[in-house]
């Protein structure tokens, strides 16, 4: 698994708020439920370079701040900034993350029938301009 660093390719271009565009983002509210389904993507067939393991204090130290400058100077037209909050709520109620590369949709499926084998709090799949829940 990857360690996770915020960069600008995950930021939306107007607002700057978290998007990683190709990627998905899964909570769950046990960590070890989180770390099982990364192992087990990894053995079906996703690289475990695609599979980023994100705790709760990462994504209020990280994550969290890029809602800041969302809806200014005008309201977001997306969900990018509300979707973000969510994640927030999430983290600080311990939720751990997971971030996916999900290029395609026979990525995202793939990756959902191994996510829906434990409980989980919130899925979303980004694409250009479409945040898809899963």
């Amino acid at each position: 698994m990857k360690h996770f660093n915020l960069d600008s390719s995950m930021l939306a271009t107007i607002g700057g708020a978290f998007y990683p565009t190709g990627h998905s983002f899964v909570m769950f509210a046990d960590a070890e439920n989180a770390r099982q389904v990364a192992s087990q993507l990894v053995e079906n067939g996703f690289s475990s370079q695609a599979i980023t393991l994100i705790p709760p204090e990462t994504v209020l130290s990280q994550i969290t701040p890029t809602t800041s400058d969302a809806d200014n100077p005008l309201p977001s037209a997306g969900t990018e900034g509300a979707t973000v909050r969510a994640y927030t709520k999430l983290a600080r109620e311990g939720h751990t993350a997971l971030l996916v590369e999900t290029k395609d949709e026979e990525a995202a499926e793939a990756m959902m029938a191994v996510v829906r084998t434990v409980p989980y709090a919130i899925a979303q799949r980004y694409r250009t301009l479409v945040i898809e829940d899963l």
